[in-house]
């Protein structure tokens, strides 16, 4: 792999390897931008395939991230963490603890919290070794668990997305396949169950799955099969770059609308789903509920403010389609244009900043 060239693809700023061999940690953080503030994103942990794949999800990731804390109004960057490893068998105090050190060693330009594959008991033990974490255990002063929020955000987001395609953001009635049923998914499954939506699931791990079955009365299906499923709104809530050229011809749902991060596997899939006239809600616009709660910890967590800052994801939503529709382009590219303009108008600002300070301080 060349790293340089992938970094230089997409600026990205930063990649820092942990390794500590009495642990077994293996780690990667990637940094991509931090114009905003300093760079917050979670740390997840897998079974990557190998260090190239590892690697590649890093960088993906730390991006999606810096769109994601732009996007969302926060005076943040982008970064993200991956582990490799079975989250479900090999994890160790020693492992987080080491990981925090690595943490620290950054000085406040990176910013922790939970993801795919790990816990607050993980981010209390990352605690134990610096202060630049989130998501930690309340007894700390923190927010907790982001799931449930997270969940809520992609709900509310899920709305918006309905009444673009329907003309109402009324879900009762409507069938919703939802891929990964994991804790954000789980969360998400419930506020649709209260409302009355029929919900179709899958996940590679068949205790989650059954889960759903006995609290919600759903319908299970394969892995492979999640795509092919009769259903108003498909939800794409495992891994990335689901999205894809084998994948999209086999939906029938109108409405794409999911907790997963990168769920396209190359922009151009976005204009193919504006194309086929599916309303897509991008992902790092629906899903920054948690990383909303989460950065409300910054400036000590409220949990009414924060709540509140989680329902806008509602309007954001709204803001992406009425961009896309007014310059006849993708969500996925409305969704960037929005990120991008509120970091350039930053870069902009700065830049005019420091020449203003160095043309008073020549005068002098």
């Amino acid at each position: 792999m060349k790293l340089f060239k992938e970094m230089e693809s997409a600026d990205y700023e930063q990649v820092v390897v942990c390794q500590d061999r009495a642990s077994g940690l293996k780690a990667i953080i990637a940094i991509h931008d931090t114009t905003l503030g300093p760079a917050l994103g979670g740390t997840r942990m897998w079974t990557y395939k190998s260090e190239e794949e590892a690697f590649e999800d890093a960088l993906r990731l730390a991006r999606g991230m810096t769109y994601k804390n732009a996007a969302a109004g926060l005076n943040l960057g982008g970064g993200k963490t991956v582990i490799m490893g079975d989250p479900r068998t090999e994890k160790n105090e020693e492992m987080f603890r080491a990981f925090g050190r690595y943490i620290q060693g950054l000085n406040g330009r990176y910013i922790t919290a939970e993801d795919v594959g790990t816990t607050v008991h993980d981010m209390d033990m990352i605690r134990q070794e610096t202060d630049f974490v989130t998501g930690v255990s309340p007894a700390f002063g923190s927010s907790g668990n982001p799931s449930p929020v997270t969940g809520y955000g992609v709900y509310v987001g899920m709305k918006a997305a309905a009444k673009e395609a329907f003309g109402t953001d009324d879900l009762s009635g409507r069938t919703v396949a939802v891929q990964g049923v994991g804790n954000v998914a789980y969360n998400l499954c419930k506020h649709l169950d209260e409302e009355g939506a029929s919900l179709i699931v899958t996940d590679i791990h068949k205790a989650s799955v059954d889960r759903a079955v006995q609290d919600f009365d759903a319908k299970a299906v394969a892995p492979e099969d999640i795509y092919d499923q009769e259903a108003d709104i498909f939800a794409p809530c495992a891994l990335g770059a689901v999205l894809n050229d084998e994948t999209i011809p086999r939906l029938k749902a109108r409405v794409v609308a999911g907790a997963a991060n990168n769920q396209l596997k190359e922009a151009r899939h976005g204009d193919w789903l504006f194309e086929s006239g599916i309303v897509y809600a991008p992902d790092y616009v629906i899903n920054s509920g948690g990383v909303i709660n989460v950065a409300d910890e910054l400036n000590g967590y409220n949990k009414d403010r924060a709540m509140k800052k989680v329902e806008t994801i509602y309007d954001s939503i709204e803001r992406v389609f009425e961009i896309a529709s007014r310059d006849n382009i993708s969500s996925q590219t409305a969704a960037d244009r929005m990120a991008e303009e509120r970091i350039e108008n930053m870069r902009y600002s700065r830049k005019q900043f420091l020449q203003n300070s160095h043309h008073v301080l020549s005068r002098r």
